[in-house]
């Protein structure tokens, strides 16, 4: 064999290897797939379940009516009507904590609401870090760092307006009528 056929051959060889398809799938398992919903799971800490305009159903059951201090662990009434509301004095349960938060999520209602930029400021001067978003997002922020195991806490104030068609939400909030009396 001369030494232009040998090349040629070697070159081919080269040329097939490389147009043969070669796959590689991450997953190894038996093609199950499963879903840990941790609200369910978790009993360990306090996670958001749902909300409406009156309040806040908690993991373990319990519903609260009004705005919260939701920590892993525990639950506070937190006397806060509107995001107007909120002041150094009722941030003060935030900044005293020892260890301090790595974050504290604030849900201020319905989108559109803002808080004054000196709450701000004073939180960051304690050093503690602030996420301000609607209620709707806030939960959710919340839930996620809480199942992080992150040093977390939140202040939520209850939408004014919830927009949905599930009727869990309706239910809901018949059995808050039933509840408290409301007409």
């Amino acid at each position: 064999m001369t030494m232009p056929r040998i090349l040629s051959c070697v070159l081919r060889a080269s040329l097939r290897s490389q147009l043969i398809p070669f796959r590689s799938y991450s997953y190894e398992g038996d093609g199950k797939t499963t879903v840990s919903v941790l609200n369910k799971v978790r009993d360990d800490i306090l996670l958001l379940d749902s909300y409406s305009t009156s309040g806040f159903r908690l993991s373990n059951g319990l519903f609260v009516i009004g705005s919260v201090a939701v920590f892993p662990r525990s639950v506070l009434q937190w006397n806060i009507g509107d995001a107007i509301d909120i002041c150094e004095g009722a941030l003060s349960l935030f900044t005293l904590l020892e260890p301090k938060l790595d974050v504290l999520v604030l849900g201020i209602g319905n989108s559109g609401q803002k808080l004054d930029a000196r709450l701000i400021h004073h939180l960051k001067s304690k050093r503690i870090n602030v996420e301000i978003l609607p209620t709707v997002q806030a939960c959710s922020t919340f839930n996620y760092l809480n199942a992080e195991a992150r040093n977390v806490a939140a202040g939520l104030i209850p939408p004014s307006t919830v927009h949905t068609g599930d009727e869990i939400y309706v239910a809901q909030e018949r059995v808050r009528r039933d509840l408290i009396g409301d007409v």
